[in-house]
This record gives structure tokens, C-alpha cells and sequence, in this order.
């Protein structure tokens, strides 16, 4: 009974104090890998297996990698390869590498709180790694979300973010992109949109200078305040922001 009140309280709207910034919006668009879940293990061993197969620092090639989509990276590193079998190799790696692909804190809890019409995901994965993710984590998968099969050019393009704001029905403006990396960081605010920045991946100088409006350690900082209908903006309290 006490962990169902406990749940009840986290995920109902919250009512914002002195300590805690406002932002309101129309629609929220989250990544996924740092962001909603943590693949940060997963994601380090398939580089640097990879990096280290092809006579790169693998140390180099995770931090490129990151919040981007594979198939450019791979082709930044071996311009003169096939690009499409190298990336379904590392495809197919991160697919099969899961161990410790888990929700990162207060994802599943505000997940929960918000009107399922007002966000949804806008990741660097194939549709069927972030698939594979969101299931190994529990998530649920939005009706609609973008994934780097859907797009031509991947972050820090802002294509991705611009059909995000597409699928949700909002001008870019109106939407608040969630973001880890500063590829990502950069993506949402050339979409036109806010970004609110975790310190989930990247050190904080780092995602000041991609320009991030608002940065908190993760989703449990992250609380909704209102929605007054399906038609008017919602109400976010972010908890002891770093920026």
C-alpha cells in the first residue's frame, strides 16, 4: 500500500517551490541513450571492440560515437569502407549486448505522469535497437517516435528534432528537447526548440557550450506541475537546475 502512495505522489502533478524552475511547453521530445535509459556500458563495449578491430583509440571512438547516429561515425573513421556492412555489424553488436541496459532515475515516474499525446522519443538508434532498448529497460514505446531510419541527417542536424516536433502536432518552439550529448544539444536548438541537458555522459562545461537552457542531473529532477487540457501548454518543475 505504501509503495502504491509512494508511486501515486511522483507521478501526480507537483506544485513548484522557490527552489525549483519553471518551464512550460507544448510538447516534450526526449533522446533515449543517457537520457531515458542507461546503454552507457552496453554502448562503450561494442565501440571498443569495434575500435580496437580497426587500429582506432577505442577511448576516441566512444566519445564520437555518443548521441550520434552509427552509420556516421562509421563513415567518418573508414570513408574508404562499406559503410552499410561495417554498420550493420555494429548493429547487430548492440542489439545483442543488453547487460545492464537499464532506466536511468525518475524515467519510468515521469514517463508516467505525462499525457501520453505530449512527448515522445527522438534517438540516433535504428528503429530496431531502440526498440530492443526500450523493452529491455521496461519502457513503453511511444504510437510514434524518429529513430535514425527515419532521417536523412543525423545530429547535430536538426532534422531529427524538427520531425519529433512533427509527430507531437507543435512548432519546434513550443517543444522542449531532452538531451545528454552535445551533438544532441546542438541538434534540438538548431530545431528551434529549448533543450534541458542532463549530466548523465557529458562533463558540464561541455553542455554549456553546446547551449543548453537548463541543466539538471536526470529525470528525477524533472517533475510535471499542470496540465490544464489537451489544448494548453504543460507546466515542468526542475528541481535545483545546474544552469
Amino acid at each position: 500500500m505504501q509503495e502504491a502512495t509512494d508511486l501515486l505522489n511522483l507521478t501526480s502533478p507537483a506544485k513548484c517551490t522557490e527552489h525549483m524552475s519553471t518551464v512550460s511547453c507544448c510538447g516534450i521530445l526526449f533522446d533515449l541513450d543517457g537520457v531515458l535509459v542507461d546503454s552507457t556500458p552496453a554502448v562503450a563495449r561494442v565501440w571498443t571492440r569495434w575500435a580496437i578491430d580497426h587500429g582506432f583509440d577505442p577511448q576516441k571512438v566512444v566519445v564520437r560515437a555518443h548521441g550520434r547516429p552509427s552509420l556516421t561515425t562509421v563513415r567518418e573513421l573508414l570513408p574508404d569502407a562499406d559503410h552499410e556492412a561495417e554498420n550493420k555489424k555494429v548493429e547487430r553488436a548492440e542489439i545483442e549486448d543488453l547487460d545492464g541496459v537499464i532506466p536511468l532515475p525518475g524515467t519510468l515516474n515521469l514517463l508516467a505522469s505525462l499525457p501520453p499525446e505530449r512527448w515522445t522519443i527522438v534517438t540516433s538508434c535504428s528503429r530496431a535497437l531502440a526498440e530492443v532498448r526500450l523493452r529491455a529497460a521496461g519502457l513503453p514505446l511511444p504510437a510514434n517516435y524518429v529513430t535514425s531510419s527515419d532521417i536523412v541527417n543525423g545530429k547535430p542536424h536538426p532534422e531529427a528534432y524538427l520531425k519529433g516536433a512533427s509527430v507531437l502536432g507543435f512548432p519546434p518552439a513550443e517543444c522542449i528537447v531532452i538531451e545528454d550529448a552535445p551533438a544532441g544539444i546542438k541538434a534540438g536548438k538548431a530545431s528551434g526548440a529549448r533543450v534541458i541537458a542532463f549530466t548523465t555522459t557529458a562533463p558540464l562545461p561541455a553542455l554549456q557550450a553546446a547551449g543548453a537552457d537548463w541543466i539538471v542531473d536526470n529525470c528525477a529532477d524533472i517533475r510535471l506541475a499542470a496540465t490544464s487540457s489537451p489544448h494548453t501548454q504543460i507546466t515542468l518543475c526542475l528541481h535545483n537546475p545546474l544552469l
